[in-house]
């Protein structure tokens, strides 16, 4: 019997509404089943050991149930026996939850902000396909989330989500599914914009990231393992500004326990004002004897990506991301003559005309220190450069053979041609074999191989 067959078979509601004190349960046989409220004497009888257990069984069962207050009674006979019982149902009635507009000012329960923001929400699966013998093969896929910034079908996602990929469909809570335009994306800050052809849509309200605190209550929604669409997980803000390493790329990230898992990336993560605060980007995946992981989710702070998003859907792509204008690579010892250096990042070109030409650096140089902040590897000057926009002032520290230096260099702008040629290179270049053909070397990737990547 299923559970709605049994819901049928014993509920039997009271049409004279809530009782304000339950009667008393007798659990007692009788000839006849008594009406309700009147007082019940028991008929001592002789029973089995089985219906011993039975009536034993049915009052743990009230007992628990206890928890339920004052309800109908329920009275039916045990199948296949006279026995009578007496169960409790709450009449509690649901309250039916509307959705809100949100404002910022008025802080809302969990099942208040779902029905108030899943509609900004949305489903993306990318892929995509080549020719294989004449045979369309399927070499990408991937599921995220995203959601909608815009009543005109702007959406915001990971970058991770979409690259590499050319199809990519919208699908959202209303079941309705699109075809979406790329306008742009950046690999360093693993953010992208799409753009799909439906007006009149429920834009999500951005939120202030900076205001977060440790303890706050947060919930993410989304489309985890891809296919449980529109779920919702709540938690709380573990940290803020919590720097990781996603695939060599450093992050400044919010730090969360509500369940992430693959799919939810790009989705928004919401104070409990409906306001997003951030953007799930990532889910720490235990190595090695970490195998299980938990309470380890991440979310790019929304105040830093506002600016780069707005960007992206002027010029599609991010025009204020600085530009040293070098290709460099982590220093290597012995690659500086009469130098004991073991960090830093040595410079093997420079643009002519770019800002550290400008600034005076050339190829050999290698960078230890820019502002107040120590540069030991590549991984150390791209997570510096989110720090600064084009057009900013740094004081660089670098050596010339054994000699240490300084200099002023202006922040370029970083072409669009680069970030594209960056985002499918490696941010920090393979280490020089000294075993390798030296002109292998000599011939190599210049564009983020041997000679490393661009800056």
């Amino acid at each position: 019997m299923s559970f709605h067959d049994d819901y049928n078979s014993f509920y039997r509601p009271s049409q004279s509404g809530r009782q304000e004190q339950p009667p008393v349960i007798d659990l007692t046989p009788s000839a006849s089943q008594p009406e309700a409220g009147a007082p019940v004497s028991p008929q001592p009888k002789k029973r089995g050991r089985g219906r011993r257990v039975v009536a034993w069984a049915l009052a743990g069962v009230l007992l628990l149930g206890g928890g339920f207050g004052a309800g109908y009674v329920l009275k039916d006979h045990l199948p296949g026996g006279e026995d009578s019982t007496s169960l409790y149902l709450s009449d509690r009635q649901a309250v039916e939850v509307s959705p809100m507009t949100v404002t910022g000012s008025q802080r809302m329960t969990y099942t208040e902000l779902y029905a108030s923001t899943v509609n900004s929400v949305v489903s993306i699966n990318a892929s995509a396909t080549t020719n294989v013998f004449g045979q369309e093969a399927t070499v990408m896929a991937s599921s995220g989330s995203g959601f909608i910034i815009n009543e005109d079908g702007y959406i915001v996602t990971n970058y991770h989500v979409i690259n590499g990929s050319d199809t990519v469909r919208v699908t959202l809570y209303d079941g309705s599914t699109y075809d979406a335009e790329v306008i742009g994306g950046d690999s360093d800050y693993d953010l992208a914009v799409l753009k799909i052809d439906a007006t009149g849509l429920q834009p999500a309200v951005m939120g202030n990231s900076t205001e977060l605190q440790v303890g706050d209550d947060i919930a993410v929604i989304g489309n985890p393992l891809g296919e449980l669409t529109f779920s919702m997980s709540e938690g709380i803000v573990s940290t803020t500004n919590r720097l990781i390493n996603v695939d060599g790329t450093p992050f400044n990230m919010i730090q969360i326990t509500a369940a992430v898992n693959a799919g939810n990336s790009g989705g928004p993560l919401f104070n409990m004002y409906g306001e997003v605060v951030g953007i799930v980007s990532a889910k720490y995946s235990g190595s090695g004897s970490d195998t299980s992981v938990e309470g380890l989710g991440f979310a790019i702070p929304i105040s830093d990506a506002i600016p780069m998003v707005q960007d992206i859907i002027t010029n599609g792509y991010i025009t204020t991301k600085p530009y040293l204008g070098i290709t460099a690579a982590t220093l290597q010892r012995g690659w500086v003559s009469n130098s004991d250096l073991t960090e830093g990042v040595y410079i093997y070109s420079v643009e002519e005309g770019g800002a550290a030409d400008q600034a005076g650096l050339q190829a050999g140089d290698v960078i230890v220190q820019i502002g107040n902040t120590d540069i030991s590897d590549m991984d150390d000057i791209t997570a510096l450069k989110k720090e600064y926009a084009a057009g900013d002032t740094v004081t660089v520290t670098y050596y010339r053979g054994s000699q240490q230096l300084t200099t002023q260099l202006t922040f370029g702008s970083e072409p669009q041609s680069t970030q594209t040629a960056a985002d499918s290179s490696q941010s920090t270049a393979p280490s020089y074999n000294y075993n390798m053909d030296p002109w292998s070397y000599y011939f190599g990737n210049r564009n983020g191989g041997y000679y490393g990547s661009a800056a």
